[in-house]
Formats: structure tokens, C-alpha cells, sequence
């Protein structure tokens, strides 16, 4: 299960309290103070990871806090500065603080992405000596550390993205196309969760089958839908031995244009699979419907490799 929603709790470390003591020992009985500062609270940071698929990590775990900062001791013995705290998230993941709306992108394994600041440590009385207050009996308490209500949002990144209707053949073209192993059955909605495979060292994604209405909710196209937004190229796959493979392009279509039309300025290949099964003149009549739209059609099948190779090509050569 593909874990693309969450939201989650990150608190900061607070700062360690100051400490209130005076120099005692077996020479001075009654020396002037010496209470040290406490320590800062950790941070807490977000790094991407390419080893990280989804947020499964964060399904049961809601809350993610920081250490606190070590207390300050007599003999001016500074409390110990907190570990800051790093979660690595995989690329994609778009990061909302729920109380401002401020977001940001995990977009590399380079970049740590502040979440909250740690508490600072609170002064010791030695701090607070003065000439009016030779022995002030009193020490500051370490700050609280900061606290956000972060939503982590995933976004594939994928160069290609095969979309269509249920049952349109994507999950076997990925098969073709990568080392991916997805399940495939002849019914619909056997693709339950995007899946990822590598076509060379670019991903490719296959998202499940989109449905009218899907932009505003109907089936599961809505929950994948964002994961094609970063796509550079789209396969559209189109099941050939369709009633109307026309209007099951336009379906797809206007769920887009609903959704973010800018997934319609996408590079865009027309796949009709499943030709198999299909005689070579209504291949012709389809492929001239699309060439009529300006479309760039491709036809083939996963029991001819020959067809599967040229869709290859034509994508490698896309890609770079």
C-alpha cells in the first residue's frame, strides 16, 4: 500500500534551564555563584532520501519530537547542547505547515529543510551577577522548543507516466518497459497504488485507472492524480478493443482538464495496446481517428516485442 498522506506533529527539544547554585567547597564555605547555562534544544531538519518510496514510515507515527537540552550545573558546568533531529523523506514530498499554509518541496539528497527550531538554554545566575546583585538566587528556565502540525503530501517523480482508463493495459506495459513485476489481471482496478519501475535511469509510473468524474472524487484516479504533475511525458494507454477508444481518450482528457490543465500541455504519446486482438483494419481506422486529432499514435502489444521496441526507442530518444 502506497502511503501518500499524512500529517504529522514535529516538536523542537527544549532548552535546558539555567541553574541557581553557589561555590561550595572544603576552601570557600561561602563563595559567589556559579551556575552554568543550560543546553540548546535539537532541531529538527527534513533531508530527502532516494532509498524512501512513500511515508509509511510516519503511518503510526504521529508525533516526532527533538531532544531537550542538558541543565546547567554548579561550578559554571554548561548543560549539553542537544542532537538536532533529521527525518529523511522521500523526493516529492511536499511539506505544509497546517498553521500558516507555508510549504516546501523535498527536492533533493542535498538540501535539510528546517522544520522547527530547539529551545535556547536559560542563563545560570552567574550570568545575572551585577554590582547591585553580587548573589542573585535565581537561574532562567531553557525556552520551549518550537511546535508545527506539518501535512506531508507525496509526489512521484517520475519521467513518464502511463495513464488511461481501467483495464487499458498500463500495468503490462510497465512490465515491458521495466523490471517492474506489477499485478495484472483482465478485470478492472487491478492496479490499486501507482507503481515504479525503471525504464534505464528513468523512472516510469503507472497509475491506476482513471473513471469520469475522477477529478472530483469518483473511484481512485483523485488520490493519484498529482502523482503524474511532474511527469515529462505521458503514455496514454488506450484498450484498442474498446467500444469507443475515442471517447476513452477524451474521458481522460477533460478529468485533466478539471484537475490542473496544465497536465494537458504535457508531452503526450498515444498508445493503442491489446491490437492482438484486433483485426489490421480497424487498427487502421483507429490510428486515422487519432491521426485526425493530431495525435501522436503508437499501436502495439505486449505479445509483439517488435511493437514494445519501438515504443522504447521512440521514448529514449523523448527522454534525452
Amino acid at each position: 500500500m502506497l502511503v501518500d498522506d499524512i500529517t504529522l506533529t514535529v516538536i523542537a527539544g527544549n532548552g535546558g534551564n539555567g541553574a541557581a547554585t553557589f561555590r561550595r567547597d572544603a576552601i570557600t564555605a561561602r563563595g559567589g555563584p556559579d551556575g552554568g547555562n543550560g543546553g540548546n534544544g535539537g532541531n529538527i531538519y527534513v533531508l530527502g532520501s532516494t532509498n524512501i518510496n512513500d511515508l509509511r514510515e510516519f503511518r503510526y507515527k504521529k508525533k516526532i519530537q527533538a531532544e531537550k537540552g542538558g541543565d546547567g550545573s554548579r561550578h559554571n558546568g554548561f548543560g549539553k547542547n542537544a542532537l538536532h533531529r533529521t527525518i529523511m523523506m522521500p523526493l516529492g514530498t511536499t511539506i505544509t505547515d497546517v498553521g500558516s499554509g507555508k510549504s516546501i518541496e523535498v527536492q533533493d539528497t542535498t538540501t535539510p529543510h528546517i522544520l522547527v527550531h530547539g529551545g535556547v538554554g536559560g542563563k545560570g545566575n552567574v550570568a545575572f551577577k551585577s554590582p547591585t546583585n553580587r548573589t542573585p538566587k535565581f537561574a532562567e528556565k531553557g525556552s520551549k522548543g518550537e511546535m508545527r502540525i506539518i501535512h506531508l503530501e507525496l509526489r512521484c517523480i517520475a519521467d513518464v507516466g502511463l495513464i488511461g482508463l481501467p483495464n487499458a493495459g498500463k500495468s503490462s506495459l510497465l512490465k515491458m518497459l521495466t523490471n517492474a513485476n506489477p499485478t495484472i489481471a483482465n478485470y478492472p482496478f487491478t492496479t490499486l497504488e501507482p507503481n515504479i519501475g525503471m525504464f534505464g535511469i528513468y523512472p516510469i509510473a503507472d497509475i491506476p485507472g482513471l473513471i469520469e468524474g475522477a477529478s472530483s472524487g469518483k473511484g481512485l484516479g483523485i488520490k493519484f492524480l498529482r502523482h503524474i504533475e511532474k511527469t515529462k511525458i505521458l503514455v496514454h494507454c488506450i484498450d484498442s478493443t474498446g467500444h469507443d477508444p475515442v471517447q476513452a481518450y477524451t474521458v481522460v482528457r477533460k478529468e485533466f482538464e478539471h484537475f490542473n490543465p496544465m497536465l494537458l500541455t504535457k508531452l503526450e504519446i498515444v498508445f493503442l495496446s491489446k491490437t492482438d486482438l484486433i483485426d489490421k483494419e480497424k487498427e487502421i481506422t483507429i490510428t486515422s481517428l487519432f491521426a485526425l486529432m493530431k495525435k501522436r499514435v503508437f499501436t502495439g502489444s505486449v505479445y509483439k516485442p517488435e511493437t514494445i521496441q519501438k515504443l522504447k526507442e521512440v521514448l529514449t530518444e523523448e527522454l534525452q
